[in-house]
């Protein structure tokens, strides 16, 4: 059998940690950023988890890691 690939926009995009869950940044923090609030662009710069519903999906684009 084949070795599996590693999906490369995945693995740019999401990162493990020590625990098992995976860290993701957050969507909406790239332009058209004059009419957010400095509030939102605060918290949008902050990183997230992915959920539970998609961590499956996620791990089987990451088979080495």
């Amino acid at each position: 059998m084949p070795k599996l690939k590693t999906h490369r926009g995945a693995a740019k995009r999401f990162t493990f940690t020590g625990s098992g869950k995976i860290k993701r940044k957050k969507a909406f923090k790239n332009h058209i950023l004059t009419k957010k609030s400095a509030k939102q662009k605060r918290n949008l710069g902050k990183g997230g988890l992915v959920d539970k519903s998609d961590h499956k999906r996620v791990v089987e684009m990451l088979p080495n890691n």
